[in-house]
């Protein structure tokens, strides 16, 4: 992603536990080792001899720990902290070996030199290199809104350069320099069919990474002239993108919404997504759906072992049980699925977190040991930050593993709460489940978006009952499509009934009033954010009370504190919604006292808000296309009145918020 996203994810099939406690030992050292990378990821070159030092620094300072864990009162302690000093100082090694290549080779001194050259006068051409590279990811196209692009499309695919000539010399280089490729307009076409893994060569333009779409590429190549193959894809991408192809193909004849959604669901494939369907999933925080993850696997692999619960019991259950298979080729059977699944969807943040979790799943399958999911999680989350540093400042992995902790640690609390509580017992459940996810996830999401949605958990709930009947049914669509195109569409006809509910769910929920809740950015969104979550979840047990027993009256200070805090929660939830000026001056500094100017970020185009000199007055000029921004800023700036409106130019697409 790049995304940006939730995802309520589920436990993939593991040994029964023996313990009800969660084992956090692996917590503290996964985090250390996040930590530093995230840290270390914009390091540049040069500063590898001190973090090599200050990296065996923290190594010679774990082994007195481990040889002589009574240095400490605890032992328990003592080994907790020689792991979190060992795991950093390996993500402190790691790091800079990873990133070594965003730094060395021709392609990255010529983006930093284009980056810092004076503007081209007109005729004059750009640097330009032949590349020879390796596709590492699915085209993906973006349609330029702008009037002077004239809504063209741009496409932009991660690659790989291992060879590069710098033209008109010839000087060729051997690099191994990730990259970013753009095509635009007619120029896209070729792109479109690519497939990871297949090699190409190309002649293209360099410019800086910073003015594509993905920060992780060392320079951004605008091509010139369709792409001349070197060498088609491999075997497992070419049946991977043959079963992609197939899905879509066989969801033709379904209604828009559910085309584009059916193989979002199976496979991350959003392609075909209509764009007002991803806004309605973006404000009512569904858009988890289409981030295949952790859900998705639980069910594939629910098919094959059974409930995870019973994975590892004689009473297990799945095709594994039923084909008599053993606990090992269980496992093993599990393993290769789990790779096919991470092809087939791709290697997105969230598909990686879920199958690092599952493979540690499969090895304590085979090998017998008791279900430990919090140490497989961040078991997995140590492995795949220190394999693949760019991880640790995702927001998709980010948000993956934050909605499965809430899952694994909140979520069981929760629903044992709400039962105590005379709540039916699946209800309770899916609510702590949906809820838990969200109250961790919160925080982050308020960065994205810019927003709270009051409504996620309702929809939340409501689309859980299509999830996985869609998924199920769409696997069975994809399994098919190359054998029997038939009965796949015929299959097709089915799934595409719960991806319809889940369409209908979340543009009914979009359009509710007052379903999303504008909030500040940045540290102090996410610190509000997360102060507001711990008070409704501190205050969640005396708005719920548990029944009182036969012949037992609650007291009266905690009726009075239940009261108290409801009409608290009442009036910060007024303000909130409301948002007055004067208290969001206060929370947020904005507008400041005596403004005369504002500019409106409204997107494409341009908004200015003119103060009159009358309380709550502006004179407003142009408008932008975007409705809602415009009418953000107004709100924000405490303007009710508008005596006057300038429009400088009479493109509709620019001011379309004039209604």
């Amino acid at each position: 992603m790049s995304a940006t996203t939730v995802s309520a994810t589920a436990t993939v099939p593991l040994p029964r536990t023996r313990s009800s406690g969660a084992d956090f030992r692996l917590l503290l050292p996964a985090v250390s080792a996040w930590l530093v990378t995230a840290v270390l990821l914009p390091v540049g070159p040069g500063a590898e001899p001190l973090l090599l030092s200050l990296a065996g620094a923290a190594a010679l300072a774990a082994v007195p720990l481990l040889a002589r864990p009574g240095l400490l009162r605890r032992r328990g302690a003592a080994v907790t902290l020689a792991a979190v000093l060992l795991t950093g100082a390996a993500a402190a090694v790691a790091t800079p070996l990873h990133t070594a290549d965003l730094h060395r080779g021709p392609l990255p001194e010529l983006a930093r030199a284009a980056e810092h050259a004076p503007p081209r006068s007109p005729g004059t051409p750009a640097p330009a290199v032949e590349v020879e590279l390796t596709v590492a990811g699915d085209p993906k196209v973006h349609t330029s809104r702008g009037a002077a692009t004239g809504g063209q499309p741009l496409l932009t695919v991660d690659a790989v350069v291992d060879r590069a000539t710098v033209l008109p010399d010839g000087r060729a280089t051997r690099t191994h320099t990730p990259v970013t490729v753009m095509a635009r307009g007619a120029e896209s076409e070729p792109w479109l069919r690519l497939l990871p893994s297949e090699r190409l060569a190309v002649e293209a333009e360099v410019r800086p990474a910073g003015e594509g779409y993905d920060t992780e590429s060392a320079a951004l190549l605008v091509v010139h002239g369709p792409p001349r193959q070197l060498a088609p894809p491999s075997l497992p991408q070419r049946i991977a993108g043959r079963l992609r192809e197939g899905l879509r193909t066989a969801s033709d004849g379904l209604p828009p919404d559910a085309r584009g959604l059916l193989p979002g669901l199976v496979v991350g494939d959003t392609s075909r997504l209509p764009d007002d369907l991803v806004d309605a999933f973006r404000a009512t925080d569904l858009v988890h759906l289409v981030a295949v993850s952790g859900a998705n696997l639980a069910i594939v692999l629910g098919v094959l072992l059974g409930a995870p619960g019973q994975a590892g019991t004689p009473e297990r259950r799945g095709l594994a049980a039923l084909l008599g298979l053993s606990l090992r080729t269980s496992a093993l059977a599990g393993t290769a699925l789990t790779l096919a699944f991470v092809t087939v969807c791709r290697p997105e943040p969230s598909v990686l977190r879920a199958a690092g979790t599952g493979l540690i799943g499969m090895l304590a399958l085979a090998t017998g040991r008791p279900r430990q999911s919090v140490p497989a999680l961040a078991g997995a989350v140590l492995v795949l930050v220190l394999l693949d540093p760019f991880l640790a400042r995702s927001f998709g992995f980010l948000l993956s593993v934050l909605a499965t902790a809430g899952l694994l640690v909140l979520g069981p609390h929760w629903a044992e709460s709400l039962r105590a509580r005379r709540w039916p017992h699946h209800l309770a459940g899916a609510l702590a489940a949906a809820g838990a996810a969200q109250a961790l996830c919160a925080p982050v999401t308020v960065v994205l978006s810019g927003h709270i949605s009051l409504v996620a958990v309702p929809c939340n709930l409501l689309a859980e009952l299509a999830v996985a009947p869609a998924t199920l049914l769409g696997f069975g669509v994809l399994v098919l499509q190359p054998f029997f195109p038939s009965l796949a569409r015929l299959l097709a006809e089915p799934a595409g009934v719960p991806a319809s509910w889940l369409a209908f769910v979340g543009r009914r929920g979009a359009e509710l009033p007052g379903g999303q809740l504008a909030w500040p950015g940045g540290w102090f969104g996410v610190v509000t954010v997360a102060l507001a979550t711990i008070a409704a979840c501190w205050a969640a047990p005396l708005l719920l009370p548990r029944r009182a027993e036969p012949g037992r009256r609650a007291g009266a200070r905690r009726r009075w504190a239940r009261a108290l805090v409801t009409g608290v929660l009442l009036v910060v939830l007024l303000g909130v919604l409301l948002r007055p000026p004067q208290l969001a001056r206060i929370a947020t500094g904005w507008p400041p006292p005596g403004w005369r100017l504002a500019m409106c970020d409204v997107g494409q185009g341009d908004m200015l808000a003119l103060a009159t000199g009358v309380a709550d007055s502006a004179v407003v000029i142009d408008t932008g296309p975007d409705p809602e921004a415009a009418d953000r800023c107004l709100r924000e700036l405490g303007i009710t009145t508008v005596p006057l409106l300038l429009l400088t130019h009479f493109f509709f697409q620019l001011f379309k918020s004039v209604s």
